[in-house]
Order: C-alpha cells, then sequence, then structure tokens
C-alpha cells in the first residue's frame, strides 16, 4: 500500500518537521508522509531544483532549505528558515547520506573522510543544531537514518559501515543527555531500499544478489520506511528512546535454509 492510498491519522498536525535529504529518495518520501499526516515539512538539502520542486507540490506547508549536513552554518540557517515559517521545531529525521563503493585499501582517505562527515558528522551537527529548537516546541523526536549496515560489517563499503555503526552510539548518547529535555531519539535501520543512491548498475545489482535469500526476498520500496519513520517520531512511540528500529526484510537473521 503506497503512501498515497493510506488514510491520514493526523498524528503531525501543525509539527514542524525538519528532513534532511529530504528532496528525493526516502527523504522524498518521509517529507511527503508527514505533509499527509498534517506537519509542516522543511525540505533540506543540496539539491535545490529537485527540492523546490517538491516543496511546491506539498503546497504551502512546505519550504525548502538548502542545506549541507556537514556545515554548521548552514545547519543555523536552516533551523532558523524552520522557525521563522512554521515555529519551533517538534521533529528532525536525520536521512541524508551517502554510499561509495570500494575496499578499504582502494579508498582515498579524502573519500572516506567525505562519507564519515555526511553520514555520522551530518548528523551529530543536526542533532546539535536542532535540539534547543525541540526543546523550545516542548520536546519532541530525533530520528536517526541508520542501516542494518550498523549491525553488520559489509565488504566494499567500509566508511558506510563504520558511518552506520557510529550512528547507533551517537543515538543512544543523544537520547540519554536529551531525555530530559523530552526528546526521545531513535535509529532506523533499513536493509535494501530502492532509492536514487542504490539505482547505479553495480548497486542495482548487488542490491538483487543480496535480497534472494531473505526471509522476505525483495528490495523495500521507501514508503514501507516511511511508514517507521513515521511511528517513531509519533505520541505512539511516546516510550521509546534509544531504541533501534529494524525494516530489512529478515535480513540480520542470515539466509533461509534451502
Amino acid at each position: 500500500m503506497s503512501m498515497q492510498s493510506m488514510p491520514s491519522i493526523g498524528r503531525f498536525i501543525d509539527r514542524t518537521v525538519i528532513i534532511t535529504g529530504g528532496a528525493r529518495g526516502m527523504g522524498a518520501s518521509h517529507a511527503r508522509g508527514f505533509a499527509a499526516e498534517g506537519a509542516k515539512v522543511v525540505i533540506a538539502d543540496v539539491l535545490e531544483e529537485e527540492g523546490r520542486a517538491l516543496a511546491q507540490e506539498l503546497g504551502d506547508r512546505a519550504i525548502f532549505s538548502r542545506l549541507d549536513v556537514t556545515s554548521d552554518t548552514e545547519w543555523a540557517a536552516t533551523v532558523a528558515a524552520a522557525e521563522d515559517a512554521f515555529g519551533a521545531v517538534s521533529v528532525l529525521v536525520n536521512n541524508a547520506g551517502i554510499v561509495r563503493f570500494a575496499m578499504i585499501v582502494d579508498t582515498e582517505p579524502a573519500a572516506w573522510r567525505k562519507e564519515i562527515d555526511i553520514n555520522l558528522t551530518g548528523t551529530y551537527l543536526g542533532i546539535r543544531a536542532v535540539a534547543p529548537s525541540i526543546s523550545k516546541a516542548g520536546g519532541g523526536a530525533i530520528v536517526n537514518i541508520s542501516s542494518v549496515g550498523g549491525f553488520a560489517g559489509t565488504p566494499g563499503v567500509g566508511a558506510y559501515v563504520a558511518s552506520k555503526w557510529g550512528l547507533r552510539g551517537l543515538t543512544k548518547t543523544a537520547a540519554l543527555e536529551l531525555a530530559r529535555d523530552n526528546i526521545r531519539v531513535n535509529s532506523i535501520h533499513p536493509g535494501n531500499v530502492r532509492t536514487p543512491m542504490t539505482g547505479g548498475a553495480d548497486a542495482a545489482a548487488a542490491g538483487a544478489g543480496a535480497v534472494k535469500h531473505l526471509p522476505i526476498p525483495r528490495v523495500a520500496a521507501p514508503d514501507e520506511i516511511t511508514r517507521m519513520v513515521l511511528f517513531v517520531a509519533s505520541d505512539e512511540a511516546a516510550f521509546s528512546t534509544g531504541s533501534e528500529f529494524i525494516a530489512d526484510g529478515g535480513h540480520l537473521l542470515g539466509p533461509v535454509p534451502t
């Protein structure tokens, strides 16, 4: 069932939500899902044309803010834009991320640093920048998009795996530090998802090979992850913080016996 065919239950009416990497892929799916639930959505991304087009699609309850998640000054500007347009932020979804395929010995230090900077440092900067606004709103939720790569080693994606393991620890530490501000912090760990980031020939082939022996032997659609994001960010998950929510088709269970 797609997001468009699901009934809205208004879990985020008049709440301000910032979504990084929100211009396309899973981020765009999350933006549509929150908007359908009544949220005021800030689409934060470096992809200006796609981000502005999505904001226009969602109407006057959405804006685009140009955000390089590795820049603390752009984070400050995005939070200011959100508060100016809609008021204090209630939800932050740290969704922006990249993956590069190379064995560790073939990974240049600059490429390693870039992936860690976007996937891990960008999330730290987001928490640091947005938590005061969420506190001002009376509390809320931060959802960090990690990966099944945050639970197991995977050859050929060393920087990605390192960043996603790091997100687990960052999530738990932030959950402890922000608890008394009524801010819940959780991580979501998708398996293979059909997005532009994994749309190249090499990635598609690897993804197809990785899922054929899973208990649920297919690649997920972005809206399947969005439904979990909406739940974790909502008051329905009010007693969960520092937790890991897995949507991987059974990937971490291992292959189905043949």
